[in-house]
């Protein structure tokens, strides 16, 4: 799929660089985004693999102007619960669903499995790009991301907090890290970009350790 032709469609939204880079691809490939899919831990309390927190979440998507959706789970539960979602949005008619994998092809599998039972029709824009093609891009188009986590036995906690730079990218090049953390070396959370009415202020706090991360406390400005 080249274009998407004033499609609506949802984002499948982690609240980092990659899932709004693939949101920032459909739209310039002429889809119109309908909603922002996001999988929570069991409490509610914060996003599946970012630890993003929903108020977060929701302040994000209205700067953004597109519906949040949400929906708690465990892993084992999980697709379960995001096929629900999907088939929920398809009914609504959201037929496409926005991925930002680049290149994880047990990813990219589990995905067209599960929305081809949804009846969505998936839309990969980063696949198989080049890493400094893609960051490139984000920066290059003004999107401002933090970087949140970092995997403890690769990348230091020294880079929580830091604003994703050409310098900060090089430094986590230079740890043997992925550049694009594709592998799940870090998370970041954007706060603004050509695709944001107005910008998110972070208020950022102390860090903890969280299944083999170190991460950032990090709320939004009251």
């Amino acid at each position: 799929m080249t274009g998407l032709n004033e499609r609506r469609f949802f984002c499948s939204w982690s609240g980092g660089k990659d899932a709004c880079l693939a949101l920032y691809r459909a739209v310039q490939a002429g889809g119109k985004p309908a909603a922002l899919l996001t999988t929570l831990n069991e409490d509610g309390l914060s996003s599946r693999g970012h630890g993003i927190e929903p108020g977060l979440l929701r302040a994000q998507a209205e700067s953004l102007g597109i519906e949040l959706v949400t929906r708690p789970t465990s892993w084992e539960g999980y697709r379960e619960e995001f096929l629900a979602a999907a088939r929920t949005l398809a009914g609504g008619g959201v037929g496409i669903g926005v991925f930002g994998d680049i290149d994880l092809q047990v990813h990219r599998d589990w995905i067209e499995d599960v929305t081809s039972d949804a009846g969505v029709e998936p839309f990969f824009p980063l696949w198989k790009c080049e890493r400094s093609e893609l960051v490139g891009q984000f920066i290059d188009a003004g999107f401002k991301a933090t970087v949140i986590s970092v995997k403890e036995e690769v990348l230091p906690a020294g880079l929580l907090g830091e604003e994703l730079t050409a310098e900060t990218l090089a430094a986590i090049e230079k740890a043997g890290a992925d550049l694009c953390g594709e592998d799940g070396e870090y998370h970041t959370i954007v706060t603004d970009g050509p695709l944001f009415m107005t910008p998110l202020e972070l208020v950022t706090g102390g860090t903890s350790e969280r299944d083999g991360y170190t991460v950032l406390d990090i709320r939004g400005k009251a």
